[in-house]
């Protein structure tokens, strides 16, 4: 196994850490008027789901960063980035050519962001994560 196939998946969770951690940041500072928008598209009890988004995200993030029960951690992601992609950028409802464009853009980030996380769910964490703790570094020595 080359170097690169051994460190690229953890430098690969390691984006999404840092990806999710800024979002979950943002969030926190910006909590009020998050769980406006929220309520705003009709979500009920946002500031709760607010809270749920929240703990799920740092659940994830640590799952990813220490590559422990990462595939879990991914599904964790996973789920809650496509429920909030199509809540909160349903670009298909937009008129303003302008703001569809942006609200469109955000859409597909998310979605191939979902698509790097089933990733991870069909071929795991990479060597170098707790899940492959006593397995040799996670694959066979050549």
């Amino acid at each position: 196994m080359s170097f690169s196939e051994t460190i690229s998946p953890f430098f690969g969770r390691c984006a999404f850490v840092w990806f999710y951690l800024t979002g979950a940041m943002d969030i926190l500072g910006n909590f009020h008027h998050v769980a406006d928008q929220l309520t705003a598209k009709q979500v009920p009890v946002a500031p709760l789901v607010l809270l749920m988004a929240l703990l799920l995200i740092f659940m994830g993030c640590i799952s990813l960063l220490l590559g422990w029960n990462t595939r879990y951690g991914a599904v964790m992601l996973f789920g809650l980035t496509i429920v909030a992609a199509v809540t909160m950028h349903d670009f298909w409802h937009i008129a303003d050519g302008g703001a569809r464009a942006t609200e469109l853009g955000i859409f597909s980030r998310d979605v191939a962001i979902c698509g790097g996380l089933l990733l991870m769910v069909g071929m795991g964490p990479g060597p170098f994560a707790i899940d492959n703790r006593g397995k040799g570094g996670g694959g066979k020595r050549r």
